[in-house]
């Protein structure tokens, strides 16, 4: 019937995230607001998109009124610029503006998918593509992350290759090889598994769900360690999560990742950073709508926040490394790192095409700085041309000009500019009660 098209349709209407992107009405950043009917995980879905693209976001706002959502970013790329690629803008409205949550890339249909977990050491990870490369297996994505003496990996390997008909155990024998290689004496021993990569839904989070998995929890800290805090506001029904560290990118991302893993719904937040601090605070309740009442709760809460936090610090040295793909390449890579005493801290591999486009943070054998002869060894072999010492991408400090009342933790978020989309939502949060007036 014609009357319940027309429903369907403004049922349709209602439900899609309405995304508005304005270059405008802020000098120094891209505006992205997101508005729609309220959803679970609708505030991970946009942190996640503009994460994936390398976006900086350097303030943000979140209300939650009702039943109604609205997130506002305001974004800038890797260099500080605001966003002119209009690809970009088109990809970012695309992957928000629908119900379902962001696409996988296209190029991981078909994949299969290994989840490795187990006590870092020098080498491992030299040793886990040494094994792949005797199995024949390609390597077509990557990420592995090392914290507090643990490795967590999740490698993309190509699908059709593993389900050749005249080798039904191939994955076995690949999972017992990797498993010895993993094996480890302790309370947390390796583990090592294989899933459709289409069962992984994002490879960063699942690097945080392993680690969490993995007994990774916060013993102690060094005195830059992020500062978390969890407190409880009974009037409200809220519980207060105030994060304060340096600020880096996908930092947002990994709080609020977290978060959503962990069970919790962010009803209202504001995020601000200043320099190269970082200022996130979130007014969440669990899943069942009740704030945390336990002080182990709230404790279990700040110590999984700070390692999320800190599992992806990216310290030593940064080595990208492009060069034409080829079977083995990572592993004579990564054995040429080990021969020379270092450490891979973080990895992330990339295929496009016949090109392997690599990423890696390694450290001496203690995670201290690499020396620079092993860098220049290393490069020496591998090749200069191909494999190159980068710093990470900052943007500039546009943000260090803010008035004195910019810096009062009552008025986060108040800077030159903000008469525009920001006051929306800053509105709600202050009827609420969760900011000052900014008047």
């Amino acid at each position: 019937m014609e009357w319940l098209d027309e429903y369907e349709k403004l049922v349709i209407r209602m439900n899609t995230p309405r995304v508005v992107i304005d270059n405008a009405v802020c000098p120094t950043a891209t505006l992205v607001q997101v508005d729609s009917v309220r959803k679970r995980a609708l505030l991970l879905e946009a942190v996640q998109v503009l994460a994936d693209l390398d976006l900086s976001i350097n303030k943000a706002y979140i209300s939650s009124d009702g039943r109604w959502f609205m997130d506002v970013f305001h974004v800038t790329d890797r260099l500080g610029r605001k966003l002119a690629d209009d690809s970009v803008i088109t990809y970012i409205q695309q992957s928000l503006g629908t119900w379902n949550e962001p696409s996988r890339p296209a190029a991981l249909e078909g994949l299969t998918a290994l989840e490795l977990t187990g006590a870092d050491r020098t080498g491992l990870i030299s040793e886990v593509f040494a094994v792949l490369a005797d199995m024949q297996c390609s390597v077509v994505d990557a990420r592995a992350w090392t914290h507090r003496g643990r490795l967590a990996c999740v490698v993309f390997l190509r699908g059709e290759e593993l389900a050749a008909g005249t080798d039904d155990d191939r994955v076995a024998r690949i999972l017992a090889r990797l498993g010895h290689l993993l094996r480890g004496a302790g309370e947390a021993p390796g583990a090592v598994a294989a899933v459709p990569a289409a069962g992984v839904a994002h490879a960063d989070r699942r690097l945080h769900q392993l680690m969490a998995a993995d007994l990774d929890r916060a013993t102690s800290f060094p005195e830059l360690s992020p500062a978390v805090s969890v407190q409880s506001w009974a009037e409200r029904g809220y519980s207060v999560v105030t994060v304060l560290c340096r600020d880096r990118p996908k930092l947002l991302f990994d709080v609020v990742c977290t978060l959503h893993d962990m069970d919790y719904v962010v009803f209202h937040g504001t995020v601000d950073t200043a320099g190269d601090r970082a200022r996130q605070e979130f007014y969440i309740r669990r899943a069942d709508g009740s704030p945390i009442r336990s002080e182990a709760e709230r404790e279990r809460l700040n110590q999984c926040l700070q390692a999320a936090i800190e599992r992806r610090s990216q310290e030593g040295v940064r080595l990208e490394l492009c060069t034409p793909d080829r079977p083995g390449l990572l592993s004579e890579v990564t054995r040429t790192f080990r021969e020379n005493g270092l450490l891979v801290a973080q990895a992330e591999v990339s295929t496009k095409g016949d090109l392997a486009s690599n990423v890696f943070y390694v450290t001496d054998a203690a995670g201290k700085a690499a020396d620079q002869s092993a860098i220049d060894a290393v490069r020496e072999r591998v090749g200069a041309d191909c494999l190159v010492v980068s710093e990470e991408p900052r943007p500039p400090q546009v943000f260090q000009k803010d008035g004195p009342s910019d810096r009062d933790h009552g008025s986060v978020g108040v800077s030159v500019g903000l008469v525009y989309l920001g006051n929306l939502v800053k509105r709600n949060l202050y009827n609420l009660g969760l900011i000052k007036s900014c008047s």
